[in-house]
């Protein structure tokens, strides 16, 4: 199983490492870290920089690809050579996957036409202008398509993906151990459920983006 994740400047960490942690325990698995030209890549916080072991043109046929999200996603929606690589390794994958806005780069590429797909909150209606149907759900399975919402949803994404490839009772192991049992200290992880002024701030821009 040859897995081939996607990432560009100022993505956002979690987008990668939260299913990267998860989809890495699948068996006989190898994954790779791809971007347009190998070599470290920095997040949108500009802290933290992750290594693309190889370049688009040296993965051509992975089983499963991963797109992530971020700031920089919007950078890369008329990049040609990044569209381009995703319409010919989509040609042959098992699975075509993204994370937050990562599936308006599948969208660019013309992949999510006449499919439900979702995205982070804050762009999800964007996806209407690639012919999709947004849904707000937090993980969508279209065909072989799988997309998931914001950023700490592509654990989720993750899971539901190694329960495919691997069956239930591998996906929960994965699950127990990782310890993944959210708890969180606060109940505002969605749009409907935050504080008002705090979505709004959000949507004009007024605070900084996750999208």
């Amino acid at each position: 199983m040859h897995i081939a994740m996607l990432v560009h400047d100022r993505f956002t960490a979690l987008d990668v490492v939260g299913p990267y942690e998860i989809l890495s325990r699948l068996p006989d698995v190898r994954l790779d870290f791809v971007a347009e030209r190998p070599g470290p890549v920095r997040t949108d916080t500009g802290f933290l920089a992750l290594t693309a072991d190889k370049s688009l043109d040296q993965v051509r046929s992975p089983d499963v690809v991963v797109v992530c999200g971020g700031p920089g996603t919007f950078e890369q929606l008329e990049n040609a050579a990044v569209l381009d690589w995703l319409c010919a390794v989509d040609a042959t994958s098992t699975w075509t996957t993204s994370v937050c806005s990562g599936s308006l780069l599948l969208g660019a590429a013309g992949l999510l036409r006449g499919r439900r797909a979702t995205c982070h909150w804050a762009a999800l209606d964007l996806l209407k202008e690639y012919g999709a149907e947004p849904t707000e759900e937090r993980v969508v399975t279209d065909g072989r398509y799988v997309t998931a919402a914001g950023v700490s949803s592509g654990i989720d994404m993750g899971l539901a993906l190694v329960g495919r490839i691997a069956g239930d009772d591998h996906a929960q192991a994965v699950q127990l151990l990782t310890e993944y049992d959210p708890q969180p200290p606060y109940d505002a992880g969605s749009p409907h459920k935050a504080p008002a002024h705090l979505v709004e701030e959000f949507r004009t821009g007024s605070r900084f983006t996750l999208a």
